[in-house]
């Protein structure tokens, strides 16, 4: 939604302030088609000769995080706190037991019981292989800590490619505007027998392109490139909480402080209160009592 009313305020000051100081969208507007197809094609193959498929792929699906915001909510820290009591004191009790829920997690009771952090397989297979690299009586925990670090590290690098080809993208895209300028001049230079007033338009045309390139770099792309890893940034932040229970959990404390860890860890704007938090607790020991 943000986004969105972003977008609009950015046009509405622009153009209307343009407007406003007495320029005419007509030039405009009849330069805009050709000046956009040079400078967005040249984008586009630019941004299609530096990325893979896969790379293609995953940068226009993040778009959608800019008008969408970030996937984990203040109610999904709560849940994740609980699967994480729900599973740390089961395999405190029950180490075996543990087992049938981390080997086959789609089948688990446990994690039917939250289906939005179960269908985030990354979320799962972290919980998971956490969880079983526990039952392996490493020596020494900073080895499991080291080995998730590492892996979320991964991910984030992977998950911030979008981030990084829109901001290349952003970079380039005034000096594109000003490849599409050139060939205005060009264009202009051939009409030089033309009267004032027409070669008033070729170059106002020609000057359409150096605008469009400044304004679609530090209006549009470079905002949704910082706005993505933002969200990215954010949205990782539900993967440490993970890795900051779970390693709490293999220094052998109390279950409750495991959890209090990570809630302490949880970011402010999403972290639950004690009271909300103890609440949800007691009804997960209710219902297994």
């Amino acid at each position: 939604m943000f986004g969105i009313i972003g977008i609009i305020v950015i046009f509405v000051m622009v153009f209307g302030g343009y407007l406003a100081a007495g320029g005419k969208m007509t030039i405009i507007m009849q330069s805009l088609p050709y000046e956009m197809t040079m400078i967005g094609g040249a984008a586009a193959g630019a941004f299609i000769i530096s990325n893979d498929v896969s790379g293609v792929k995953h940068t226009i699906k993040d778009i959608g995080k800019v008008f969408k915001g970030a996937k984990w909510k203040h109610d999904d820290y709560r849940d994740l706190l609980c699967l994480l009591f729900e599973l740390v004191r089961l395999g405190r009790e029950n180490p075996v037991g543990l087992e049938e829920h981390t080997e086959n997690p789609t089948e688990s009771s446990i994690f039917a019981n939250y289906p939005k952090i179960l269908g985030d397989q990354e979320a799962v297979d972290l919980i998971c292989d956490t969880l079983r690299s526990a039952s392996l009586n490493y020596d020494d925990p900073h080895q499991v800590e080291d080995v998730i670090e590492k892996r979320m590290e991964a991910n984030l690098h992977h998950a911030m490619h979008s981030s990084h080809a829109l901001q290349t993208i952003a970079d380039g895209l005034p000096a594109l505007g000003i490849v599409a300028a050139v060939l205005g001049v060009i264009k202009t230079m051939g009409s030089i027998d033309q009267p004032p007033e027409i070669l008033g338009k070729l170059i106002g045309g020609a000057l359409v392109g150096t605008f469009l390139g400044v304004f679609l770099a530090y209006g549009l792309v470079g905002p949704f490139a910082a706005r993505v890893k933002g969200i990215v940034e954010e949205d990782h932040h539900f993967y440490g909480l993970i890795r900051e229970v779970l390693i709490a959990n293999l220094y052998n404390h109390a279950t409750n402080i495991c959890i209090e860890v990570g809630r302490q860890n949880t970011p402010g704007h999403h972290r639950p209160s004690f009271a909300e938090l103890e609440e949800a607790l007691k009804g997960l020991k209710q219902a297994a009592a």
